[in-house]
């Protein structure tokens, strides 16, 4: 098409156009139609799981009493519930948020969102070094040899859990993932580290879905 043609093209629908825009501007105006999902943007998953684990907080408060709050602060309830805790899909993005929002509302404190994703993830090759040189010398060699990496997941300030990966598929929930899972428990035997307090171990598959857990 050429410049001259466009241009004689442009001045036909001009008017037309003019007006499909004051009718769009209308509809906006008015609300039309919109769904109400629309004019608001998705919560961050921080904030959805932080929501969930203070309503069950509270729920076992109501409940239990406050009696409650030492078996979910103190002997890690929360952080348990976390690894079952729904919906799954947010809740796994920001866990560290989950136990916080269960520990605030157990204690009966305010519900204070965090203003930043509580959950962080650190590779800990050392770890796993050690625990195969440990295995190799305890009768465990074969096991350890499925395992590929260790990461630990930090929950908050103190609390973390400890991810391990091994060469085992989301068919293999039998003896071999047992054996490996349970021999990296025993090595650990309640290590906290310098820093904090493990509670988990979660077995993963290659692709990182979890296969087992156990507790540290």
């Amino acid at each position: 098409m050429r410049v001259t043609e466009w241009r004689g093209g442009r001045r036909a629908w001009a008017p037309a156009a003019l007006g499909l825009l004051a009718l769009l501007t209308v509809s906006c105006d008015t609300g039309a139609r919109r769904p109400a999902s629309a004019a608001r943007p998705t919560a961050p998953a921080r904030v959805a799981a932080y929501d969930a684990g203070w309503r069950t907080g509270r729920e076992i408060l109501d409940s239990g009493g406050k009696g409650a709050a030492v078996r979910e602060v103190v002997w890690g309830g929360c952080v348990r519930r976390s690894l079952t805790a729904r919906p799954r899909e947010v809740v796994d993005r920001d866990r560290g948020a989950l136990v916080l929002g269960c520990r605030h509302g157990v204690a009966g404190e305010p519900h204070r969102r965090p203003a930043r994703p509580l959950t962080r993830r650190e590779p800990d090759p050392g770890l796993l070094a050690d625990f195969r040189s440990w295995a190799a010398r305890h009768g465990a060699k074969d096991s350890a040899s499925r395992a590929t990496r260790v990461v630990l997941v930090h929950l908050g300030d103190r609390d973390y859990d400890v991810e391990l990966t091994g060469a085992y598929d989301a068919g293999d929930r039998a003896a071999g993932a047992a054996d490996l899972a349970d021999a990296f428990a025993e090595w650990w035997d309640g290590d906290d580290g310098e820093t904090g307090v493990a509670w988990n171990l979660l077995l993963l598959t290659p692709d990182g879905e979890r296969l087992l857990t156990r507790d540290l």
